[in-house]
């Protein structure tokens, strides 16, 4: 295991809108643990993201009027606590400080079409799958590829567990490169939904925000500074 624990890229402004995303996440979780077994699996398969159902539009059934909003609902449930206890840390390690970059409302929309474009990646390969995805790694991929470009030399401590328990720092674009890699590898060799883990949409959530970070400093300029050990950080006057 391979599992990133924090990073050494200090923040100027408070991440609100990630604490809050945290506190939502975990809170729904919470509430969604008192249903009791099938109440948990209702709540899934309600308001998870089914890609057959939602491109049906009514041709074999009428669709209730919340399976419209379940790309962004299917964003707030984990199926477990190892789910979302992952989404989480990986959330308050690299979205503090793009939400520093973009300030919390632009955070909050890039965070909201990261997790939309990833499931837009995974309906065109999955147009036919019946099982609910859920989860907010999506998004959360699109955190990371936003980080990759900001702050690719930031220093990233990772917890090796291989035989022994090691515990190591690597430069982001390492850690992220190395994650990103192995989704790509999945999603190839191992099915988009191999072991129950939506791999293409990982792809789809970092790409956008890869890319959408390569448009906006190329659009809105902003030179490269080194503060922090030689490392580029961008700043764009928003």
């Amino acid at each position: 295991m391979f599992i990133p624990i924090r990073d050494d890229q200090p923040t100027i402004r408070t991440p609100h809108v990630t604490i809050a995303l945290i506190l939502l996440n975990t809170v729904i979780f919470l509430i969604s643990q008192t249903l009791g077994a099938k109440g948990y699996a209702s709540i899934l398969t309600q308001y998870g993201y089914i890609p057959e159902l939602f491109l049906d539009f009514g041709a074999h059934y009428i669709a209730p009027s919340w399976i419209y909003g379940t790309p962004i609902t299917s964003m707030f449930l984990h199926g477990g606590w190892m789910h979302l206890i992952g989404n989480m840390l990986f959330l308050w390690i690299f979205g503090n400080n793009i939400e520093d970059y973009f300030g919390p409302i632009r955070f909050l929309l890039f965070y909201l079409v990261s997790g939309l474009a990833a499931i837009a990646l995974y309906t065109v390969f999955n147009p036919d799958s019946t099982v609910p995805l859920v989860g907010a790694s999506g998004a959360i991929a699109g955190v990371m590829g936003a980080y990759f470009v900001l702050h690719p030399r930031a220093r990233i401590t990772v917890l090796i567990i291989y035989f022994l328990i090691m515990v190591r720092e690597f430069p982001a674009k390492v850690v992220l490169g190395i994650w990103f890699g192995f989704q790509v590898l999945m999603s190839l060799f191992g099915g988009s939904g191999g072991g129950g883990v939506a791999f293409l949409a990982h792809v789809g959530g970092f790409i956008l925000g890869w890319a959408l970070l390569k448009l906006l400093i190329r659009i809105k300029g902003g030179r490269g500074s080194t503060p922090s050990g030689g490392q580029r950080v961008y700043r764009i006057h928003w």
